[in-house]
């Protein structure tokens, strides 16, 4: 049975009726329900035009805001719904994502717990999980006998993983090899100069291109112990426990070093200050500061990585010399980094003569997980053959060119994006790296 596109049957109806509100919401919510939020838009601004008190209208035009990333107007509609009495549960709980966006976190989490008392099934949704930590009560930690993350020994990991094991990147790995790795193996000549072994290193790239990989793999490379720090593990509910957490973590890796203490999500720590209404928020970003310029403790032998999707959400305070100096780019693998990946990825799974070369030249644009994703997808279709038959067969090149094939690039989206902060906001320079690349 086949369907036809609504779409055009709604829009001749409007041109026979365009004062029509709920026709006109329909047709912008039926483009808005299947990823056209671009279209829907202006049908949602026009339903709004014409019935300015309309509800429907204004949540409508505000997920259309949303998804296209334009998040002030979006935030100017959702603080008026949400002002009005007993709010539903869908506009307060976009208004804690957009909320979210704009670096209000604490506002956002009041937002999303209202709305998660009238749809529990919300308390289990990815926003719950961003917003779990976030600090919302204005109260002083409690005594607890409980130990912190950092003071858990569970935290160090000690990485058997090397630069042998992470496919491509030879320019970022040298980079990194006369940051942190050449310093440690010639300490004596370092300290004669009176150059200090640590510092930091910033990494910004689209999601998926192997950061947290070369992170671990620094740490292998080095024999050094190895700490990776998310969101979760310093932001806490109560006012000062954030900063504690922080310097714990810090203190860890000075006691443990020489070691590699690694921040994922950086700009969730160290965004810029001026986009925080909220002076906790601020009190982290100072702590963090602080702490990287070791004013109380010296961080000597503390390797300090970090990696961000949006470095330009960035505080230009972490930039200064001495924190983190050096800021480099983590592009999508090229070509021969892409086979290098497969190649690994491909290590002890049954192969039969795969020219990894071959859908390397086929995926282009493809990061290190859109590969992994292609790995994924052809072994699932081989173990359904092999359920089929009882025999399993082994992956082949043809199998790997048609899983690609399913598979879309995720970096494009994240380069559209970039695009427009290395043309308007590269006074300095920062991001040429993005339109080197995209030459």
């Amino acid at each position: 049975m086949t369907f036809s596109d609504p779409v055009p049957a709604l829009r001749d109806a409007l041109r026979f009726s365009p004062d029509n509100v709920p026709l006109r919401l329909h047709l912008a919510e039926t483009l808005l329900n299947r990823g056209e939020a671009e279209a829907a838009e202006p049908e949602y601004a026009e339903a709004l035009r014409l019935a300015p008190e309309n509800t429907a209208a204004k949540f409508g035009l505000a997920r259309s805001l949303f998804q296209l990333g334009q998040f002030p107007p979006a935030l100017k509609l959702l603080d008026a719904l949400t002002q009005q009495s007993n709010p539903e549960a869908a506009w307060l709980s976009l208004h804690a994502r957009v909320l979210l966006q704009t670096g209000d976190m604490t506002k956002a989490a009041q937002q999303f717990r209202k709305a998660a008392e009238q749809d529990e099934s919300l308390k289990t949704s990815d926003l719950a999980d961003q917003l779990a930590a976030v600090p919302v009560f204005g109260s002083v930690a409690p005594q607890s006998s409980d130990q912190s993350f950092a003071q858990r020994g569970e935290a160090i990991e000690r990485p058997k993983l090397t630069f042998a094991d992470v496919g491509g990147m030879e320019e970022l790995k040298e980079q990194i090899r006369l940051k942190i790795i050449y310093p440690l193996a010639n300490a004596e000549l370092f300290k004669a100069y009176g150059k200090a072994i640590g510092g930091g290193i910033l990494m910004y790239g689209p999601p998926g291109c192997g950061k947290t990989h070369i992170a671990r793999a620094t740490a292998g490379e080095i024999q050094a112990n190895f700490i990776a720090v998310g969101l979760n593990d310093v932001l806490d509910m109560w006012i000062g426990s954030s900063e504690r957490n922080l310097h714990e973590l810090f203190d860890q890796a000075r006691r443990n070093s020489p070691c590699v203490l690694f921040f994922d999500e950086a700009d969730g720590l160290a965004a810029s200050r001026s986009d925080f209404r909220q002076s906790d928020s601020r009190k982290v970003i100072n702590q963090f500061l602080m702490e990287l310029d070791g004013v109380e403790y010296s961080n000597e032998g503390v390797l300090i990585l970090a990696a961000t999707n949006t470095p330009w959400h960035l505080d230009s305070a972490f930039r200064r010399p001495g924190r983190f100096d050096r800021i480099l780019f983590v592009p999508p693998p090229d070509q021969s980094a892409r086979s290098a990946i497969l190649r690994l990825l491909c290590k002890g799974k049954p192969v039969s003569d795969i020219d990894f070369d071959f859908i390397a030249k086929k995926t282009k644009d493809f990061s290190g997980a859109d590969l992994k994703a292609v790995l994924d997808v052809a072994v699932e279709r081989k173990l359904q053959e092999a359920m089929k038959t009882g025999r399993p067969q082994p992956l082949t090149t043809k199998d790997l060119t048609n899983a690609a094939q399913t598979v879309k690039p995720s970096t494009r989206e994240w380069f559209s994006s970039a695009r427009n902060y290395a043309i308007h906001a590269n006074q300095d320079g920062t991001y040429n790296d993005i339109l080197d690349y995209l030459k």
